[in-house]
């Protein structure tokens, strides 16, 4: 990255660059089990560990792609450019472009995510928007389990 002291110069050197990746997160039945019960879905290829091993071609439990997807918001600090974002009053969560679940994450495997800024661009009034392409990957997997654009707002500091 950049060794200028503005954040937005900073952050433009950047984009293109891969982060990560983070350290390895297990997901275990019980992760899988209480995120069945917040998002209600409760889905027996997730939940039912004994009819998972009979009839899923996986031979156990898998994760919900959207638990997946929330995953990436505990790994996305450790692939944070944080002394960069730090200089902003503040960020907001703006949503997901694309997501994509290209592999299952079986219950009991480890994942970790790397991160790419695709995008800074001004948005006016102070606030500048982001766009990161994280990339799940997991252990053993040769196909990633997510791959998804995160959109951030950032409103920058007033100077003085």
């Amino acid at each position: 990255m950049s060794t200028t002291t503005d954040p937005i110069e900073r952050l433009r050197s950047a984009i293109g660059q891969q982060r990560g990746p983070s350290a390895w997160r297990q997901i275990s039945q019980e992760d899988i089990n209480a995120f069945a019960q917040i998002s209600g879905d409760h889905q027996w290829i997730h939940v039912d560990v004994e009819r998972a091993k009979r009839e899923s071609p996986f031979g156990t439990t898998i994760a919900h792609g959207n638990l997946t997807l929330s995953a990436i918001d505990g790994l996305r600090e450790q692939l944070s450019v944080q002394d960069v974002i730090d200089q902003f009053a503040l960020g907001v969560n703006l949503g997901w472009n694309r997501v994509r679940y290209p592999a299952p994450v079986p219950a009991g495997s480890r994942i970790r995510a790397t991160a790419e800024l695709v995008a800074v661009e001004e948005k006016g009034g102070g606030w500048w928007e982001l766009v990161d392409r994280f990339t799940v990957e997991v252990e053993g997997s040769e196909k990633p389990a997510c791959v998804a654009e995160s959109v951030v707002r950032l409103l920058r500091a007033p100077s003085g």
